[in-house]
């Protein structure tokens, strides 16, 4: 009788030992079960129940809530978001992302706090997250706080609609609903699922993943680089070892926590700023356009003759802070030979675009009265547009308003660069600008070698540009009055370079363009206005008669460079910035029987082959550092990594070879925690060095061992059982050493090699 007591209060203090590890609170149940009975069937029946409603760990939140890996799951979800920075600006999206995290871990609380409406969290977080953010980003649309049905379509559009809307976007992007909502709420969907995956799961790891797919969406849209991203590393490697380190249960991976904040440092430095190739990142924005509502665009280049023949309606009126000496419509580069275009590479506007370098901040008030089309008047670098919400080619400085709007008005800034005569004088001309040497269609012979006297033979540069723009403002004529040419084809330029010598600009921009190119020059042609003399009150008003075509030149360093052969924009007396810049060049041009090739600066092919010399070493160096920082993860991740995966396979061991797996694996622990193994020790030798804590499981331990070796009975399951429960009892007891001995044992490569022999 005594001996069968005895029995059934073992079976009961295993019973409660289990349901204690199960239940959340590690051994001290179990052991407090095997002194009172009462507490152990206590346990039990509480892991039970919260099992069997669905709450688990959850529900034990508000009792022992574990604060530190909620807050860190929420703070790497955070993290995450604030990745898009680049794309909408800090302030637009911290408070949407604050407001998701505060909200979400208010539902963690509220949920640990009344246990049944745990199994609801999900739902809750994701309610009550969507209504703070109709609250935080989309209250305009809502009637005293309250959503409306054009609040429900705001949410509805920034969910599917609003990643696609910002990736057509320049950057930063609008803050308006229908483009931000994406991103707090794919925060919010990160902060629901992570906190599923650590309070049912009880997987702090997986629990991270989510954040880390928020984040790897935000690199994908604009990568960080350099200290920018081992910042944000660092921030994000802070949450996920908040994470980890407070995991409840059993003992804290500081192994994981180093090998993720050492891991995520290493891998972006290593991706952000140790780029052997050099090449930009890419980015899903490179190859996303805006699509235009219209079907069709009217080439304004068509439209000069027309207006010349009627010179007097109004086409718009400008007041500006400075003068101008024109305004552009749209820049074509496509010629096929009969007509030009338009390779139109359009973006919804966003809060504003980047200056020129050294350039000088102009502003103009625009009121648009005569262009029906969705051409706006604009600048070559435009930097912001208020008033309307237009599409924007920013290599061509084009604006567009899809749909057209009725006599649109707004306020364009942009940035005029201020450039030196003398540096334009003697620059080499850019062959790598896009769009500059287009194809020209079928060329008549006798334009070709027009072409070729046309440059006197000089090598491409912005010399010879000017050489080529003084030969059409000498030699032919603009026509005026009632009879105009019309048309940009090869048959109408071979007849004004060849026979007539007279046209609009239209021809003299076109046949500039088509010269230009056939001698080495980047050339593209731009159709839009001349600035206007014409005052009415503060503003300038410009008339049918302003209409303007004019070429550019890719200028290098510098950029597209407006030329005039007609000279009608130089009339004005309103030049400024580059194009005065243009004019003084051109008065500083020899005669043509003076024109020599420029020279070359002292060294300047030694500048060039610098790069070529140095570059070798250079990019030994990235290498190493990269291959350094790949052996740290390795090492970091890949020791923990290979012990675990060796203790499934032992764990997974039948028979005899189970219990031998068992003692293999109490063994490698010990010796990763110092204690000096032989091959040969008995379990009671190892025990005894051991020391006190792990010495009872090691023994016990042994008395199995010992039973499968030499009794001559089969071995079964339960012996095999009982041999693990020691191993993790012994890994329990080694928990409780300083966190440092655990790292050290957890990365210790050593142990993965066979025990060394008795000497």
């Amino acid at each position: 009788m005594a001996r069968r007591g005895r029995r059934r209060g073992n079976d009961r203090t295993d019973v409660g030992r289990a349901a204690g590890r199960e239940a959340g609170v590690g051994r001290g149940v179990g052991r407090g079960a095997g002194g009172d009975r009462s507490a152990g069937r206590e346990a039990g029946a509480w892991w039970a129940a919260g099992r069997g409603s669905g709450v688990g760990w959850a529900a034990g939140l508000g009792a022992g809530v574990d604060r530190p890996a909620v807050a860190g799951v929420l703070g790497s979800a955070a993290v995450a978001g604030l990745l898009f920075t680049p794309v909408f600006g800090f302030t637009a999206v911290l408070v949407p992302v604050l407001v998701v995290v505060a909200l979400a871990y208010a539902c963690a609380e509220l949920c640990a706090r009344w246990p049944k409406a745990a199994p609801y969290r999900p739902l809750l977080v994701l309610a009550v997250g969507i209504l703070g953010l109709a609250e935080a980003v989309a209250f305009p649309t809502t009637l005293a706080g309250l959503p409306t049905g054009e609040t429900l379509a705001v949410l509805a559009r920034g969910a599917t609609e609003g990643w696609l809307l910002t990736l057509q976007s320049t950057w930063p992007a609008r803050p308006v609903p229908e483009q931000l909502l994406f991103v707090p709420l794919a925060v919010l969907l990160a902060s629901t699922v992570g906190l599923e995956v650590l309070l049912r799961l009880r997987k702090p790891l997986l629990a991270l993943l989510p954040g880390v797919l928020v984040a790897a969406l935000s690199q994908s849209y604009q990568p960080l680089s350099g200290p920018v991203a081992v910042g944000a590393a660092v921030l994000y490697a802070g949450a996920g070892a908040l994470t980890l380190w407070s995991r409840p249960g059993g003992s804290k991976p500081a192994w994981l926590v180093v090998a993720t904040v050492a891991g995520l440092l290493a891998g972006a430095a290593a991706l952000g700023a140790l780029d052997p190739a050099g090449r930009d990142p890419v980015r899903l924005t490179d190859r996303q356009i805006a699509p235009l509502a219209q079907h069709g665009l009217g080439n304004p280049l068509d439209e000069v003759g027309d207006r010349l023949a009627r010179p007097g309606p109004e086409v718009f009126r400008y007041r500006s802070d400075a003068p101008v000496d024109r305004w552009r419509l749209a820049v074509l580069d496509g010629f096929d030979g009969a007509n030009w275009s338009t390779d139109l590479r359009l973006r919804r506007l966003g809060e504003r675009l980047d200056s020129a370098s050294g350039g000088t901040t102009r502003t103009a008030d625009v009121q648009v009265t005569g262009l029906p089309g969705p051409w706006l008047p604009s600048q070559p670098v435009p930097t912001g547009v208020t008033g309307v919400d237009p599409l924007v080619d920013q290599t061509a400085g084009a604006l567009l308003l899809d749909p057209p709007g009725r006599d649109p008005r707004y306020r364009l800034t942009w940035s005029s660069p201020d450039v030196d005569a003398a540096r334009l004088e003697g620059a080499e001309v850019d062959a790598k600008a896009e769009g500059g040497l287009g194809e020209l269609g079928q060329v008549p012979p006798d334009v070709e070698q027009l072409a070729r006297d046309a440059v006197r033979g000089l090598r491409p540069t912005f010399q010879s540009a000017l050489q080529l723009e003084r030969l059409l403002s000498t030699h032919y004529q603009v026509a005026v009055g009632a009879d105009l040419p019309t048309g940009h084809g090869w048959p109408q330029l071979r007849r004004f370079l060849l026979d007539t010598r007279r046209g609009t600009s239209e021809q003299f921009a076109a046949a500039y363009v088509a010269l230009a190119r056939l001698t080495g020059i980047p050339a593209r042609l731009v159709a839009g206005f001349g600035g206007s003399s014409e005052v009415d009150g503060d503003f300038r008003v410009v008339r049918n008669r302003d209409v303007l075509a004019w070429p550019e030149v890719a200028v290098a360093g510098v950029g597209w460079v407006p030329l005039d052969p007609t000279a009608a924009a130089a009339k004005t007396g309103q030049q400024t910035g580059l194009a005065k810049a243009t004019a003084l060049a051109r008065r500083q041009l020899p005669p043509e029987q003076s024109l020599q090739p420029p020279q070359l600066p002292p060294g300047h092919q030694e500048a060039d082959d610098d790069p070529v010399a140095t570059g070798g070493s250079l990019r030994w160096d990235l290498v190493a550092a990269t291959v350094v920082g790949a052996l740290l993860v390795c090492w970091l991740w890949g020791v923990p990594l290979a012990k675990g995966i060796r203790t499934r396979r032992r764990r997974r061991s039948t028979g005899a070879d189970g219990v031998l797996g068992a003692w293999a694996e109490a063994r490698d622990r010990l010796r990763a925690d110092g204690v000096p193994y032989r091959v040969g020790m008995t379990p009671r030798d190892l025990a005894e060095l051991a020391g006190e804590g792990t010495k009872e499981p090691i023994t016990r331990l042994g008395k199995v061992l010992d039973m499968a070796l030499w009794s001559g009975v089969p071995v079964t399951e339960g012996a095999v059982r009982r041999a693990w429960q020691e191993v993790g009892e012994l890994r329990r007891s080694l928990a409780t050493r300083p966190w440092t001995i655990r790292l050290r044992s957890a990365l210790d490569p050593r142990t993965l090699l066979p025990p060394a022999r008795r000497r």
